[in-house]
């Protein structure tokens, strides 16, 4: 015979309690984790050829732009130094062709060879702000900043550079049949382009705070962007003595002494540094403006009708 007992259940301990409630939950909760978990990556890829068109187009005029004056400059430094021209005959005999006979000037290999070099650099920059804006699902027109663009955009002008200097060189240089331009050249020359791209890039946000500007004058300019235009051409005091010696090593063999060449050096110093400066701030200021410019209307224009929509997988 079964024996009843009259009470209360027994009681369940405090740990068993806790678990059915965390089974529970973990139930409960068991789709939406797994939906949140196997829920892909979204990347904006609208329009994706026309705003790499973007990209180049913008690249293109703003090397375009600053081609003529960088052509000029860069073949009247190569001449001047070597000794087949002064700097100011060079300069009035390259702009008297561009008058004249423009199509002579604009498809030279020596105007090809600055289009080249600028318009590279300016895409490689604009694709690098593309991928991003790509993988990160952002609007096309944002740009970044940051060391991933400051190495892809160094990369891409030092070989492209390196590649220019040793052409201009053959062409404009003082030695009848064109030979390899030597090793310590090139060296000379990388070690000239990374003090321009350091100060270019890395030099005015630490020279800006110690710029001198009254209240009333940064009304007009920021110190910001006087820091722009003076660091990289401040520096070509200090880069062109490495850029004359690379040229000076070219021009005139291994038998010419060391003090012969430091006086050559010191002689084009001057000139030369003034030349180097005026082609840096079309280079990095000018071209820089309008190609930032001309890329953001035109991504702005694939925004607006729709073409530059985020959320896209």
């Amino acid at each position: 015979m079964a024996v009843e007992v009259d009470g209360p259940p027994p009681s369940r301990g405090r740990s068993e309690t806790a678990g059915d409630i965390a089974s529970t939950t973990e139930a409960r909760d068991l789709p939406a984790l797994r939906k949140s978990t196997l829920q892909p990556h979204t990347y904006n890829t609208s329009s994706l050829g026309l705003r790499i068109a973007a990209d180049a187009s913008a690249a293109l005029s703003a090397g375009a732009l600053v081609a003529p004056l960088i052509t000029m400059i860069d073949k009247a430094i190569i001449e001047n130094a070597s000794g087949a021209a002064p700097l100011s005959q060079s300069l009035r005999t390259s702009f008297t062709t561009l008058l004249t006979r423009p199509h002579r000037f604009l498809f030279s290999k020596p105007f090809a060879l600055i289009l080249t070099l600028y318009s590279g650099t300016y895409l490689t920059a604009n694709l690098l702000d593309t991928t991003k804006s790509t993988v990160n699902n952002t609007p096309p027109s944002r740009t970044t900043s940051g060391p991933s663009k400051f190495l892809a955009t160094s990369a891409a002008n030092l070989s492209l550079c390196l590649y220019k200097d040793s052409q201009f060189t053959r062409l404009f240089g003082t030695v009848s049949t064109a030979r390899p331009v030597p090793t310590p050249t090139y060296i000379l020359f990388a070690v000239r382009d990374s003090m321009t791209i350091f100060a270019s890039f890395n030099l005015p946000p630490l020279l800006a705070p110690a710029i001198p500007l009254s209240a009333a004058a940064e009304k007009y300019v920021s110190r910001a962007s006087v820091a722009q235009f003076l660091a990289p051409a401040g520096v070509q005091l200090f880069s062109t003595p490495l850029h004359l010696l690379g040229l000076d090593l070219y021009n005139r063999n291994g038998e010419t002494g060391w003090r012969d060449r430091m006086r050559k050096v010191r002689v084009d110093w001057l000139k030369s540094s003034v030349a180097r400066m005026a082609r840096i701030v079309p280079a990095f200021g000018v071209g820089g403006v309008v190609n930032t410019g001309v890329r953001r209307g035109l991504m702005e224009r694939l925004e607006n009708a729709g073409g530059g929509a985020i959320g896209l997988v």
